[in-house]
């Protein structure tokens, strides 16, 4: 198969291979100290202005799709802890209207992981900032950083449901299916795309749109089993990740990754905490954000009807000094 990534020995960026086996006394496995900014992580591929200025020029039909749902739209959702924002508005006289949210979980819907989401069980977190540093006050690896200076990028979308349905099979979310990294490669050839240098990459699964039909009493039950549809954890992933020099990996779903672990998680060992997760290799060690519950729905069927992958996208997280994560407030212009 033509590779369809970019070949980071061309753009000057060290393959995932080579990190694993640092010997420029950088941490092992890790992005740290490559970029110029020590807390923005893979963004950095995205910032060039020539890099800013093509991915405008992908814009072909003038049409915007917001990419978030609303922020009480996953209540009841797979997690057990977030709920939803109580929204009071109020008046200092008959003039007057103002608002504010109280328990506002700042990753309960559509939203983007900070690096600070995320410590690595074996290096701890990001860049290599102290524990103790990342609590509320202090702004290291904060959000701020991608709203002070937005991600501004060509986003790709990978329509792993289409390409399932072409297959003639469904993804199995009920089920909460394993997807294996197979399926994206199958994606790429059959969308035919190639990746380029800070692309942002969209997973379109379903899941969201399917969830979100469910009875109240269905997602309770989801919620229970523990059971959520996403990309079965695997070196191999992790690698592409990290090799096509993405900007961001974002999808539908709840984690990007599937729930619970795949039997055959390679970071069991390195990532106890999260029980293999893959969450750990992405942000903590190579600072690549995820995206997770994206409303990609309307997107991909739109870009399926003109066989439009790509677009420009901005992803703007509000602007709270230290945040672990926001709302993504991402846009895509076809």
């Amino acid at each position: 198969m033509t590779s369809r990534h970019a070949d980071p020995h061309v753009t000057g960026w060290p393959t995932r291979a080579e990190l694993l086996q640092r010997s420029d006394g950088g941490e092992p496995g890790t992005s740290w100290g490559i970029f110029p900014d020590p807390w923005r992580g893979a963004p950095s591929f995205a910032d060039a202005p020539e890099n800013v200025l093509a991915a405008t020029r992908v814009v072909r039909r003038g049409e915007a799709f917001g990419l978030d749902y609303p922020a009480d739209a996953f209540v009841p959702g797979m997690s057990r802890t977030r709920g939803a924002p109580e929204h009071t508005i109020f008046a200092n006289h008959p003039a007057h209207r103002d608002d504010y949210l109280d328990g506002f979980y700042l990753q309960g819907s559509s939203q983007i992981d900070g690096l600070r989401h995320r410590r690595s069980d074996d290096v701890g977190f990001y860049a290599g900032v102290p524990d103790e540093r990342v609590r509320a006050g202090t702004p290291d690896l904060g959000v701020q950083v991608w709203a002070e200076t937005p991600i501004v990028t060509r986003g790709i979308l990978l329509d792993l449901q289409g390409v399932r349905a072409a297959q003639g099979r469904d993804i199995d979310h009920p089920g909460g299916e394993q997807l294996p990294f197979a399926l994206i490669e199958q994606a790429l050839a059959a969308q035919d795309v190639t990746l380029r240098t800070g692309d942002a990459v969209m997973l379109h699964t379903g899941w969201a749109e399917w969830f979100l039909g469910l009875s109240a009493d269905g997602k309770h039950r989801q919620q229970e089993s523990r059971r959520a549809t996403g990309m079965a954890q695997s070196a191999e992933f992790v690698d592409w990740a990290w090799d096509s020099g993405v900007s961001l990996v974002a999808a539908d779903n709840f984690a990007v990754e599937c729930l619970p672990v795949a039997n055959s998680s390679p970071f069991t060992g390195s990532a106890p905490n999260d029980k293999g997760m893959m969450h750990q290799e992405l942000l903590a060690k190579l600072g690549i954000p995820l995206g997770e519950l994206w409303q990609l729905g309307p997107i991909a069927a739109r870009m399926r009807e003109h066989a439009q992958w790509e677009c420009l996208l901005t992803v703007k997280p509000l602007n709270v000094v230290g945040a672990t994560g926001s709302p993504a407030n991402a846009t895509a212009i076809l």
